[in-house]
């Protein structure tokens, strides 16, 4: 069967659909609240007069405890299935020159239990959120200031924060300056981290866009060619296959973004893009959460909600209707040609009709037209004509201005949705100092206001602003296809199959999948296979559709592509995945199921059980690596002016097969390197 073989053993979606008519927040199951009693739960013991607070998760598999230790420095610990992860580390916040995790005193906490269903997209329909959360009040004896320290505790992590109200200021109205944290992460030996990198200090924290590499732990204070600081997430495999963990941050709003520095004995302690000058915030001080996610294996890893979580519900006003909010697929110009004139997207726009997809993407440049609003609002009238929603690209300097409420930005928007464009791809924040971060809350609230839908790009990674902005469609963030265009790349094969278990596991993320004229060193049906693998509700395609529709080396996958769906109901990691060397996915959408895999540099089989499958009879539609077959001059497969192959100027090519599979049996499947496939089951009819 040419690379697969069979074993046999003994319409498009919105996710917050469902809550229209009503405010689209959390279904809420159950809030408890009580003081604090001295119970086994909540006070391990006292020690040098000081009490150590042990909260546990619902079913007792996380533990984590909150102590001051001899020198009044307040620190935490956490332990995941009774093995000690974060061994102890300090915390604290600096501000006005005062460090408030020194010298301290913790009071009696309060406790409270979430338990709550909401709508979700991405790799499943409904999250829970189900946790134990503490709130300490601590005292910083030298000044007397009073703040509070939050822990929550879920079975899969642990996630803290700091809420510092402003010091004589009873309203909570006046500016605080905040120097940094010494908020830090002390982790045991012998684990294996997965960090990404980018050979210039310029760009690699501006637009996370490093390449996924791995090392030991011990490594990182000085793996790093410009300095050792990391952005979130950083992930570590357990020695002996006991799990994972990652560490990063959630819900970032009105407070500068973290990243990580290490230094030494397998600490990581928060850093800021501001470095010593610090950063301002109005009113009380409430941080975003230090996390620490926990999984037993890879799918809990890549399909937690921990981080969303952590996030608030969207305002019920602000969201009252979101009837404009819809995933979808979308043409794009930019990666093959560049922008074009407007007869150029006026056929881009036909393609998108023709695709059956939602969306075309119109970028850098259409301001230079002549009349360029007149002319994208003759765009958005057409594309409107066949059912095409239109996005516009903005650069952040052009409305970045927060002058009275951002003013220029809020005349763009109004501009924006007058012509009757779906959403804007902001470009270029390159950071995410607290100047970016207000930038983009203000950006995703008053796109709201107006019905519009927004893609970062340029951007740090996810920490779950979408969960309270649902208008944020995607975001980049990650090293993605465009990549194997530039001098740097291109892309490798293990950085994809790094990437589901990595950068994904916070969230949806712009790669921009498939580019069959550039793959760099993968085969054809591995650059179809990054659609399905990569989450993004809003799923841009880098490929020219004319090469999409009409070449003949990939043509034959064209029906599955149009399939596939860009938000699931359900996502599992099969056997066979390993991180930067193999993912394996399945992912459902009602009765359809989709099986990706992305293969590394070394070759192998992958074994595909279908015991996923309901009862019954599918089809499966596959299109895999014919292993047998000629090499493919890619620079000859279609349209691609701005390509940079490099030395990789042929690629395996893709053959359809279909066949009967029923929840018994196998695939196996041949993978060269770099090798791809995907498998579309559908009950069958």
């Amino acid at each position: 069967m040419n690379g697969v073989t069979r074993q046999t053993r003994s319409t498009l979606w919105n996710p917050l659909q469902s809550l229209q008519g009503v405010a689209p927040t959390i279904v809420l199951v159950g809030v408890l609240l009580q003081a604090c009693v001295a119970t086994a739960q909540s006070v391990l013991s006292t020690q040098n007069n000081e009490t150590i607070h042990t909260a546990l998760s619902p079913d007792g598999s996380v533990s984590a405890r909150l102590f001051v230790d001899e020198e009044l420095r307040i620190r935490y610990q956490a332990s995941f299935r009774g093995r000690q992860i974060v061994r102890p580390s300090v915390l604290g916040i600096t501000v006005e020159g005062v460090d408030l995790g020194d010298g301290v005193k913790i009071g009696p906490p309060t406790k409270s239990v979430i338990n709550e269903k909401y709508a979700t997209r991405g790799h499943h329909s409904t999250a829970t959120n189900h946790c134990v959360e503490w709130k300490f009040p601590i005292t910083h004896m030298t000044s007397g200031r009073h703040y509070a320290v939050h822990l929550r505790v879920y079975d899969d992590g642990v996630a803290y924060r700091y809420v510092v109200p402003n010091a004589g200021d009873h309203l909570g109205t006046g500016t605080q300056h905040v120097d940094g944290e010494s908020s830090s992460w002390k982790l045991p030996a012998g684990l294996k981290a997965w960090f990404f990198e980018r050979n210039t200090k310029k760009w690699k924290l501006k637009s996370y866009a490093g390449e996924w590499l791995a090392a030991d732990i011990d490594q990182l204070p000085t793996i790093s060619p410009s300095d050792p600081v990391q952005g979130t997430p950083i992930v570590f495999e357990l020695p002996e296959q006991q799990g994972f963990v990652a560490v990063t941050k959630a819900a970032t709003y009105n407070y500068s973004g973290m990243r990580l520095r290490a230094v030494g004995e397998r600490t990581f302690v928060a850093d800021f893009s501001e470095g010593d000058q610090g950063f301002d915030v109005a009113g009380t001080i409430t941080t975003p959460w230090r996390v620490t996610l926990f999984a037993d294996n890879l799918t809990e890893l890549a399909t937690s909600d921990l981080i969303n979580n952590l996030n608030p519900a969207p305002d019920p006003e602000l969201f009252a209707d979101t009837s404009y909010i819809k995933s979808g697929r979308c043409v794009w110009s930019w990666e093959t040609l560049g922008l074009g004139s407007p007869q150029t997207q006026e056929q881009f726009i036909d393609w998108a009709a023709k695709l059956g997809f939602e969306y075309s993407l119109i970028d850098d440049g259409w301001k230079d037209w002549n009349d360029p609003w007149k002319t994208a609002a003759s765009l958005c009238s057409r594309a409107a004509q066949k059912n095409v929603g239109v996005w516009l690209w903005v650069h952040s300097q052009d409305i970045i201005d927060p002058t009275n409420d951002y003013a220029i930005m809020r005349v763009y928007f109004d501009r924006v949705a007058a012509i009757g464009a779906a959403g804007l791809k902001i470009d270029f924040m390159n950071g995410e100092s607290k100047e970016l971060i207000d930038f983009e809350i203000a950006a995703l609230k008053h796109a709201a206001e107006r019905r519009l839908m927004i893609n970062f790009h340029g951007c740090h990674s996810s920490t779950g602003e979408s969960r309270t902005y649902p208008n944020e469609m995607t975001r980049e963030g990650v090293r993605g296809i465009e990549v194997n265009k530039m001098k740097e790349g291109p892309l490798t094969a293990s950085h994809n199959a790094a990437l589901p278990f990595t950068r994904f596991a916070v969230g949806h993320a712009d790669y921009t999948p498939i580019l069959y004229t550039n793959p760099g060193p993968t085969t054809l049906a591995h650059q179809l296979a990054t659609a399905v693998a990569f989450l993004s509700p809003l799923q841009v395609f880098a490929e020219h559709p004319d090469t999409m529709m009409k070449s003949p080396h990939v043509k034959d996958a064209l029906p599955v592509l149009q399939a596939m769906p860009t938000v699931w109901d359900e996502t599992i990691v099969l056997p066979d995945s390993k991180i930067g060397e193999m993912t394996v996915l399945a992912r459902r959408r009602g009765d359809d199921w989709f099986v990706a895999i992305l293969n590394g540099p070394d070759a192998r089989n992958a074994k595909v059980a279908l015991d996923f499958l309901g009862d019954g009879k599918y089809t499966a539609t596959c299109i895999r690596d014919d292993l047998q077959g000629a090499l493919v001059n890619v620079e000859r497969i279609g349209v691609n002016q701005k390509a940079d192959r490099k030395q990789w100027t042929h690629a395996v090519p893709m053959r359809l097969t279909t066949m009967a599979v029923n929840a018994d049996e196998s695939l196996v499947v041949e993978m060269p390197s770099g090798g791809g496939f995907v498998a579309w089951i559908a009950p069958k009819k």
